[in-house]
């Protein structure tokens, strides 16, 4: 039976959804026009729920290091480290929060006022469980899924001059984000992307084409339009600008660079997906999370000095599931929370600021007396982004049933 999967040799997987699909040298061409500047957003999940509370720590809240007398960040010290051993110390952001040491390769991104934090962000579903809270907040609707994404719903219906690849998630499976009627596609690793046996390649490709379902036959369609384009781009060399070093990024920084080959080679990105995963941290949490924001945060800086001048035009977002409990376990870790926090990036950022209403860390201010609360919806933040950024003409399109704040003013206008 034909499924609107595409399986190919080596490590390559594409799916599409359904879509226009003319053919794909001419969509490739016109996605190619350099004269108009293409505004581009990448969504970065945290998969796991990632401890907020260590990301950006609330060192001015006098609870903070009660309930993580060993886990707490340390204050911001003067000078470039906390001791004479070499360690670094916390980067104060605004005299009441901190970023976490291993985050260094970031303060650039915020002295150039290019990445923003919002604290206290996440879902109002209260459900600790992984599997239910990302499929929500992928689908944008807390609390259930609508089957599609808030990333599709975000991107204009498709014409004779959309990308083949205008969405991209890097993964090995299209996320619920970009799952939806617009033609996304799905890579686990572009740079071992391989047609396979090309006479084989070609029968499936007359199979899609020929089939009698309109919406098989454009699936198949995208997907091999899909192919050809990530292809041609893997033929030609890449060299990252500015001493960009990816490696240092671990799984994130190896995904940034293949988004931003294909954002280098103007094939028409529009959207994109990267992930990270291991944010469970239930024990064990500083080491471990302390390597995994080092890579984090240098995969980040790698794809803004690459980009150069283009993020000018490019908005990355992260999110995560859930946060952590505010008070440390027995274990060296934190547990299933609620609260977290969301980072922004990018040349259209009014960056250089912690945003959102810090709710406090008293027993009576914690969610359900145990969690930090969440003050700002996700939506609020995405809600600015998909409207301002991406263009999207009706939030209530992208995230039905909600209904925005007054905003926070993320983005300069």
């Amino acid at each position: 039976m034909m499924t609107r999967r595409v399986l190919l040799r080596g490590s390559a997987i594409v799916m599409a959804g359904s879509g226009m699909s003319p053919a794909w040298l001419a969509r490739a061409a016109g996605a190619g026009d350099k004269t108009a500047k293409r505004k581009i957003l990448i969504a970065i999940f945290q998969r796991g729920a990632a401890d907020g509370l260590n990301i950006v720590a609330p060192f001015g809240d006098k609870r903070y290091r009660e309930l993580r007398p060993t886990l707490a960040v340390a204050a911001p010290t003067t000078g470039q480290t906390a001791n004479g051993l070499g360690q670094f110390s916390s980067i104060d952001l605004d005299g009441y929060f901190a970023l976490h040491p291993q985050m260094q390769a970031l303060k650039p991104l915020w002295e150039r006022k290019q990445v923003a934090f919002v604290q206290a962000a996440g879902s109002p579903d209260p459900s600790r469980s992984h599997f239910d809270a990302q499929e929500f907040m992928e689908s944008g609707t807390p609390g259930k899924s609508l089957g599609d994404g808030w990333l599709n719903r975000a991107l204009a219906p498709a014409d004779d001059k959309t990308s083949p690849v205008r969405a991209i998630a890097l993964s090995s499976e299209l996320p619920r984000t970009l799952r939806g009627s617009r033609a996304a596609i799905a890579v686990n690793d572009a740079q071992q992307f391989q047609m396979g046996d090309q006479q084989s390649a070609s029968i499936l490709e007359r199979m899609y084409a020929q089939s009698a379902s309109k919406d098989l036959s454009r699936t198949g369609t995208d997907a091999f339009a899909a192919i050809k384009t990530i292809k041609t781009v893997n033929q030609q060399p890449y060299n990252p600008a500015g001493g960009a070093q990816y490696f240092q990024g671990g799984e994130l920084g190896r995904s940034l660079q293949q988004i931003a080959r294909l954002i280098k080679a103007d094939v028409g990105v529009e959207a994109a997906f990267a992930e990270m995963g291991g944010w469970d941290h239930h024990g064990n949490e500083a080491g471990q999370m302390g390597n995994m924001l080092g890579q984090f945060s240098r995969a980040i800086a790698a794809f803004s000095q690459d980009m150069g001048d283009r993020m000018e035009d490019i908005v990355m977002v992260t999110m995560s599931e859930f946060g952590r409990t505010a008070q440390e376990n027995g274990d060296g870790g934190t547990d299933h929370g609620h609260g977290g926090v969301m980072m922004v990036f990018g040349g259209p950022v009014q960056g250089g600021k912690v945003y959102g209403k810090w709710p406090g860390l008293e027993k009576e201010q914690l969610f359900e007396g145990r969690d930090l609360a969440v003050t700002t919806d996700y939506r609020e933040v995405l809600g600015e982004l998909v409207i301002q950024h991406m263009g999207a003409k009706n939030l209530g399109d992208v995230f039905p049933g909600y209904q925005p704040g007054p905003g926070l003013g993320l983005l300069k206008v």
